[in-house]
């Protein structure tokens, strides 16, 4: 494929007004791809983007506001843009809530919030794209993490819901077969945590990488990219953008 071919088609982004989701929005976005961009409570980083990118250009790009535990809304969201824009070509699983949750001390309500973000809502999300995803032999990518294969300590939920989220991945791809490819990115150490994370933590996590350095949103974004213009033939895969990390962990 040629990047050209992207243009004037259409991608939903969840958690896409700030880190990893916001720079994968702006790639995809130079690629001329029009955007539906989803956030939960980040109102102004996300009109920031919107402004940012339709004075690029005009009317290339949606806010949807939505809290993704309710499927109603899920579904709703998927509608809009389609609607908006007359099509929708990818869907990108890119929300996730992140923290803690030691054993002793988790609660219901915390398992229901990560079990929402990490694997419901991309399962009801694609449930909901596939009629139009399908139409157009679109896509889906979903935002895994190494760490659902490698469980992060204190961490039990998370790693669990995204276990789930990988073989959510390869499901959806053997139940949508040739007509919607389904992929994951499994992220390694390109942005650290917003909390609960010291120096020296941070360098003996890099110092174990076989590229010795932390990686950037960027190259979640070209993943993401190479994933929906040149992997043609590529379904069910997760590809892990780790620096190596997985090669010693």
């Amino acid at each position: 494929m040629q990047d050209m071919q992207l243009t004037d088609k259409v991608a939903l982004i969840t958690g896409a007004a700030r880190r990893i989701g916001a720079v994968t929005a702006r790639q995809l976005h130079a690629q001329g791809m029009k955007l539906a961009l989803h956030y939960r409570e980040s109102e102004a980083d996300a009109h920031a983007l919107q402004a940012e990118l339709n004075a690029i250009r005009a009317d290339s790009v949606l806010l949807l506001q939505a809290d993704l535990a309710h499927v109603a809304k899920l579904t709703r969201m998927v509608q809009q843009a389609a609607e908006y824009f007359g099509r929708l070509d990818v869907l990108i699983n890119n929300a996730s809530s992140f923290y803690p949750t030691p054993i002793g001390q988790t609660t219901e309500a915390q398992w229901d919030d990560l079990f929402n973000s990490n694997l419901k809502a991309p399962f009801f999300l694609a449930q909901a794209a596939t009629p139009y995803l399908s139409a157009v032999n679109g896509c889906i990518v979903n935002m895994v993490d190494i760490h659902a294969e490698r469980p992060l300590k204190n961490h039990p939920v998370y790693s669990t819901a995204k276990a789930g989220l990988i073989m959510l991945t390869k499901s959806l791809a053997k139940e949508l077969g040739a007509s919607i490819r389904v992929n994951g990115v499994a992220p390694g150490a390109i942005l650290w945590p917003e909390k609960d994370m010291d120096e020296v933590t941070k360098q003996r996590l890099v110092s174990a990488l076989a590229l010795k350095r932390h990686g950037e949103p960027l190259d979640i974004a070209k993943t993401i990219l190479f994933l929906i213009r040149d992997a043609g033939y590529i379904t069910g895969q997760i590809i892990a953008v780790d620096g190596g990390r997985t090669l010693v962990q």
